[in-house]
């Protein structure tokens, strides 16, 4: 695994050696007339959110969303910390990627275009993810990653799909899986429905996990709910709701009306925030037959509140921020990056304060016999580097699941130990999907 934190390797010793040992020296160049290997070096970011983000996209490039040539270049000039300036370079690298997919399908280059429209499509949620969410570019740039990855996978079989939801419609993708053609289109087969997160998008969840799925013969619906990142580029203003079984059921629906789906075989995945969705939909979806929890969270309010290292709904309410504070607090006392993470906590949990987001958040949990209600085999996936909090949900889910439960436990040894294991997305793929289909072998 690459070290994010090195930031400026040392010369091989040999290389070094050898220049010293051929030229007298008077005669030795200068530094910068020497000749190497390249320019770009292995250096992420001092801010631990920012590096975070930056092995997240390192890690899609293991199913094509992006190159590590690329990311090292953008975060070399990316300002530590600063929202903006990444949102600005990977703004200007998706636009420069997508142009090239466009000139290379005008050419003639279907390989070519594919590739490098999933790359933009990359990009772009990229910046999208540190724009703020009341940006009018916000939305912009996730309807581009979504144009980005409609025109990448585009004669493949996926359909787009919409939800109705209350007055809206969530997006969704259903995607046949590719031994399902010719004279066995339509024959039942195992189906894996998968959710996303907080900041989370369809088209990174086809990256992390739809493709392994794929590959392995599994119908894939990818599907969203409200205040998760699809939703708002056309709803803006939906807030997450406690409530995701409604969500479930509606995915369930879908999946189980067409004649492609064996209910045999219809698996549940929630990644992230998703391990919440999930696990609370299995609670109330019998017709759920297999659980995957990454990570298992069970109590959304504990797990917010260890990620910021205090519980803000016990704040005095005269510490409170509200959401028309945010822009007048100097970065002396918040840095800019905080700042917008907190202001997107806000709006996507429909409130106007800090304190009071964390207090609608004490409603999204599951509790003891909704576990207890969850009778088909599940499998808990965590990062051994993901703090004591998730561990400990990850246990409570063990001890109190009706059903039989299995637990993997990532280490920093597979490079995996993060949170929902973007550093090692193949290796988190291969646990959870051998899981799937030894059980539905059986």
């Amino acid at each position: 695994m690459l070290d994010l934190h090195t930031h400026q390797p040392r010369r091989h010793f040999m290389a070094a050696a050898v220049a010293s040992l051929a030229l007298p020296a008077q005669a030795q160049p200068r530094p910068a007339a020497r000749m190497e290997r390249g320019n770009t070096r292995v250096a992420g970011f001092a801010s631990a959110e920012m590096d975070y983000q930056l092995i997240r996209q390192l890690g899609s490039a293991r199913y094509g969303g992006a190159s590590v040539g690329e990311c090292l270049a953008l975060a070399q000039r990316i300002q530590n910390g600063i929202p903006a300036s990444w949102v600005a370079e990977f703004t200007k690298a998706a636009q420069r990627q997508e142009a090239d997919a466009r000139v290379r399908a005008l050419r003639g280059h279907a390989v070519s275009a594919r590739e490098q429209y999933l790359v933009a499509c990359n990009s772009y949620r990229a910046a999208e993810y540190y724009c703020g969410v009341l940006n009018p570019e916000h939305a912009r740039l996730g309807r581009k990653s979504r144009e980005c990855f409609l025109a990448a996978v585009r004669g493949q079989d996926v359909e787009e799909v919409f939800l109705r939801f209350g007055g809206s419609s969530l997006p969704a993708y259903y995607v046949r899986a590719p031994s399902q053609s010719g004279a066995k289109r339509g024959r039942p087969g195992k189906t894996l429905l998968l959710i996303s997160g907080y900041d989370g998008t369809l088209e990174e969840t086809w990256l992390s996990y739809g493709l392994a799925a794929l590959e392995r013969g599994y119908h894939l619906l990818l599907f969203t709910g409200p205040g998760q990142m699809d939703a708002l580029r056309t709803n803006p203003g939906m807030a997450f709701i406690p409530e995701y079984e409604h969500v479930g059921r509606l995915a369930l629906d879908y999946v189980l009306a067409r004649r492609e789906t064996d209910p045999r075989r219809v698996a549940l995945m929630g990644i992230s925030f998703g391990g919440y969705f999930a696990t609370r939909i299995a609670s109330h979806e019998p017709r759920v037959r297999a659980l995957i929890a990454n990570s298992p969270i069970v109590d959304l309010h504990a797990y917010m509140a260890s990620f910021v290292g205090f519980d803000p709904a016990l704040m005095p309410d005269a510490e409170d921020v509200r959401l028309e504070d945010i822009d007048h607090i100097p970065d002396s006392a918040v840095p800019p990056q905080t700042r917008e993470m907190m202001r997107n906590l806000i709006v996507r949990m429909g409130q106007r304060s800090f304190k009071q987001a964390y207090l609608r958040l004490r409603e999204f949990r599951v509790d003891d016999d909704g576990l207890r209600g969850i009778r088909c085999p599940s499998l808990a996936l965590v990062g051994a580097g993901e703090g004591a909090e998730p561990l400990a949900q990850c246990e409570r889910f063990l001890r109190t699941v009706g059903g039989p439960v299995r637990r993997h436990v990532f280490s920093a040894e597979e490079g995996a130990e993060g949170h929902c294991q973007t550093g090692n997305l193949a290796y988190s793929a291969a646990i959870s999907m051998d899981w799937l289909d030894e059980l539905f072998a059986t």
